[in-house]
């Protein structure tokens, strides 16, 4: 039997988050009823109030109501919620977690998850799942289960997805995650044009007694591969695809922040680096590129993804960048250049095929890298076998000494 935290605002949401608990508590777990509300008085008894909740983050909940501005009661009671969700967690009282809400209910239930380890279960019944739900998940495994209806009392649609949400943060709480065994971890970044590298890279990893996590180029998983790394439970990082770096310098739809690079060389993990994919900035459809980029050079991946090519300029920039992201390792770091090929695409004869912007890229990179980092050259593109086969290489050979298998 598991507790499950049923967390929101009592205040307007009070009846549903209480017959959600009631469909968990039959099903034979236990529920905390959290109030996260700033407003009226809660529409049923809590097991813990908004004043518990507001005194784990130090909040002047009393101060607030009598201002009676929303945004900053919703701002403040999630900073609140995470700090006491938290706590709950590391202590063990819970196993589970589910909240409903609008607008403001999302953002304090989100903000609580997003606090939360990776693999903890987290359910967030929400009128905007539907939507754009990347600032509400960030970086955490939040499943986002779209309402239909407003959350505003139980009717013919909500008794039947309310009940279904109930079920499946029971189902999460009851399933038991198979054991597996601990190997060494090493975080891979992969794109479409580098899965070859990786895939074979993987491979001689996977032989030498390493677990691999690849994760995809596309912004989100940049924040996420981040964020893992930051944690801690990487013995080693092969960079293959820092792509997402082009579109964060050039306004693409695929950036990761101007952090992405940085949590190997926060916390000294051994990291290879190359300009895997530097060569193109993603888009959507081709309509949907912005008008100051007409006349430039693009490549219509899919309907749905139109890819332009960086030019020598820009380039030039994001070999700096790359260069001063590793120069900031406090750990073993060492940087590979293919110097045929960034993708499949630019190779000589493909459509990315621009020798000037690639040298750009490579000179940039040389000349800003500092003494001390072994920079490694090789006349290949980057999906050859030699090329995954020495960034493999390299990263063992950092890795000596270091949670070796």
């Amino acid at each position: 039997m598991a507790t499950i935290a049923v967390l929101g605002t009592l205040d307007t949401k009070g009846y549903e988050h209480a017959y959600v608990a009631e469909i968990i508590r039959a099903r034979g777990h236990q529920t905390l009823l959290i109030d996260t509300g700033s407003g009226e008085v809660p529409q049923v008894e809590p097991d813990v109030t908004r004043e518990q909740v507001a005194a784990a983050g130090q909040v002047d909940l009393a101060g607030i109501m009598v201002r009676q501005d929303r945004g900053e009661a919703v701002t403040a009671m999630a900073g609140a919620a995470a700090v006491f969700l938290s706590a709950l967690v590391e202590s063990g009282k819970v196993q589970g977690v589910i909240s409903l809400g609008g607008g403001g209910g999302t953002a304090i239930g989100t903000a609580a998850m997003r606090a939360l380890p990776v693999g903890f279960p987290k359910v967030m019944v929400s009128t905007l799942a539907a939507g754009n739900v990347a600032p509400y998940v960030g970086t955490k495994d939040i499943v986002m289960f779209p309402s239909i209806v407003d959350v505003s009392g139980i009717n013919r649609i909500s008794r039947v997805l309310l009940a279904r949400a109930a079920g499946a943060i029971c189902g999460m709480v009851e399933t038991t995650v198979p054991e597996g065994e601990d190997k060494p971890l090493i975080a891979a970044s992969m794109f479409g044009n580098t899965t070859e590298c990786v895939n074979r890279a993987k491979q001689i990893l996977e032989d030498a007694g390493y677990e691999v996590l690849v994760f995809h180029s596309t912004g989100t998983g940049g924040k996420i591969m981040e964020s893992l790394i930051e944690s801690g439970m990487f013995a080693g990082v092969l960079d293959i695809t820092t792509t997402e770096w082009a579109d964060e310098l050039v306004g693409g739809i695929l950036g990761a922040g101007p952090s992405r690079l940085d949590a190997a060389g926060k916390v000294g993990v051994p990291a290879i680096i190359t300009p895997g994919c530097l060569d193109m900035v993603n888009f959507g459809e081709r309509a949907s590129v912005p008008a100051k980029f007409e006349g430039r050079h693009f490549y219509i991946h899919n309907p749905q993804v139109t890819l332009m090519r960086t030019n020598a300029a820009e380039c030039a920039e994001l070999g700096r960048i790359l260069a001063e992201k590793a120069n900031a390792y406090t750990g073993p770091v060492t940087v590979l250049l293919p110097l045929k090929a960034i993708s499949i695409i630019s190779a000589e004869g493909k459509p990315f095929y621009d020798a000037a912007a690639d040298e750009a890229l490579f000179a940039a990179i040389r000349k800003h890298l500092r003494a001390g980092i072994p920079l490694v050259e090789m006349e290949c593109e980057i999906n050859a076998p030699e090329f995954a086969a020495a960034c493999v290489n390299a990263l063992l050979g950092s890795l000596v000494g270091r949670d070796e298998p």
